[in-house]
């Protein structure tokens, strides 16, 4: 399948989902922890509903197709891994990308989507590439593959890079904004959303990652990384992962991934 990786303007469906008022152990039950805000991937809207892209995609796997009543439970990115590990939630859905790192830790589902780290300036910036930031600020969120990209720029720029750590993404962009950081390194589609609802923000340009891996619809900005996102579980819940992976392949086979897919991003 194709992966897309623009954001659509009008992703505002909702997505219906079963709460359950459980801890994260086994049963038919399970409870599942999330950083939230994350738009598109996760947040509520001024009427306190959580929508989303990974809100829907749960509906579809854990409920639709495997019959377990669920429930998203708020947590910090950053902890998130050690709050899964402690038993806090049965599995994590919070736009995670896939990495070596996390995986000696958890383990993972099947991939279920694409994402790039990319960066955002004002419009009135003078930055235009990726070398124009070297010695300025970034804003990232704490724990995120931003910032490892964020960290992994001040080593190619040999230290000359400023990089804030907030712990939500929307201080970062709070940051931006009000221009205390130069830049914000993040995941391309929730960048996107960010730059949809401002009228001042775009994508830094050039060629990168994802050209240099060859992907096929490569965004058309500068990309520090390519990622996949999984569904995280602890490392004893096998059975689980596998009815998830037979799920999430379902939802591929009958089209309902596309239809999800489509409510958020197009292209």
């Amino acid at each position: 399948m194709k992966r897309r990786t623009y954001l659509k303007g009008t992703a505002g469906a909702t997505a219906a989902f079963t709460l359950a008022g459980c801890l994260g152990g086994g049963g038919s039950e399970i409870t599942i922890g999330s950083d939230i805000p994350y738009r598109p991937f996760e947040y509520r809207t001024t009427e306190d509903e959580l929508i989303g892209f990974d809100v829907d995609i749960a509906q579809a796997v854990f409920t639709d197709e495997l019959g377990y009543e669920h429930e998203f439970q708020q947590t910090s990115f950053d902890t998130i891994i050690r709050s899964l590990n402690n038993g806090n939630f049965r599995v994590i859905m919070s736009a995670i990308t896939i990495t070596d790192d996390r995986a000696e830790e958890i383990d993972f589902s099947d991939p279920y989507f694409t994402a790039y780290q990319t960066a955002i300036v004002l419009n009135s910036s003078d930055i235009s590439s990726k070398e124009d930031l070297r010695g300025v600020a970034v804003g990232v969120q704490k724990g995120t593959t931003g910032e490892s990209a964020a960290t992994g720029l001040k080593e190619e720029f040999d230290g000359d890079l400023t990089i804030q750590s907030y712990d939500q993404v929307t201080g970062a962009f709070d940051a931006l904004r009000n221009n205390q950081v130069s830049a914000v390194i993040n995941d391309n589609t929730v960048n996107a959303e960010f730059a949809e609802q401002s009228d001042n923000v775009r994508f830094l340009e050039g060629t990168g990652a994802a050209e240099e891996q060859g992907k096929e619809n490569a965004p058309p900005y500068l990309t520090f990384t390519v990622e996949e996102y999984g569904i995280g579980f602890r490392k004893d819940d096998d059975e689980l992962r596998e009815e998830v992976n037979g799920a999430l392949q379902t939802i591929r086979d009958n089209g309902t991934y596309d239809e999800i897919y489509s409510k958020y991003f197009s292209g």
